[in-house]
């Protein structure tokens, strides 16, 4: 039986937002998106409250998640108070304009997150594309364990994005929707 997976992110200019569909078809998940101004739907605490399993997603800025997720972070004290996620599966994702690009941070940061939150955690459980005949279009070509990192250059299009970055995210999204049925 499929768990009730919410996909809970922020994206800037649609990058992440692809991501984030993408690890949805994998995981059938629903998606939540933080709004400009760091803030979710009225309805969005509830639906947080009501998954199995939450995937955190950012963009990486700075090295690190967005303002607006840092908002949302905060703001889940609320949660963390009443114990609220505890051993919910959690998950993480993020994307920014260069290959490396500190992403590693931003899925610390949101590990972290989960961790206070006393949640269970799941990286990628993918294998890396690191052989000289490996090419972007490979499946986790950044070769990330701890959360799915993704890259796109600051000047592309969502239309633009790297399939294999995408092809990852939905098998990422695959993952975690297994991990959860395992866990029930």
């Amino acid at each position: 039986m499929s768990k009730n997976i919410v996909i809970v992110y922020h994206s800037g200019y649609g990058h992440t937002h692809k991501i984030a569909e993408a690890v949805a078809e994998g995981s059938g998940g629903a998606l939540l998106a933080i709004d400009a101004e760091g803030n979710l739907p009225e309805d969005g605490w509830d639906k947080l409250a009501r998954a199995d399993a939450i995937i955190f997603g950012s963009p990486t800025y700075m090295g690190n998640v967005s303002w607006q997720f840092k908002k949302f972070a905060d703001a889940s004290s609320k949660v963390w108070a009443a114990q609220g996620w505890k051993d919910k599966l959690a998950a993480a994702f993020t994307n920014s304009a260069s290959v490396a690009g500190d992403k590693q941070t931003t899925l610390y940061t949101l590990f972290t997150l989960a961790q206070q939150h006393g949640m269970l955690w799941a990286g990628t459980g993918m294998m890396p594309a690191n052989v000289k005949a490996s090419t972007r279009d490979d499946v986790n070509y950044l070769s990330s364990f701890a959360g799915l990192a993704t890259a796109t250059p600051s000047d592309a299009s969502t239309d633009e994005m790297v399939s294999g970055d995408l092809r990852t995210a939905v098998l990422f999204g695959k993952r975690i929707r297994a991990a959860a049925n395992r866990i029930a």
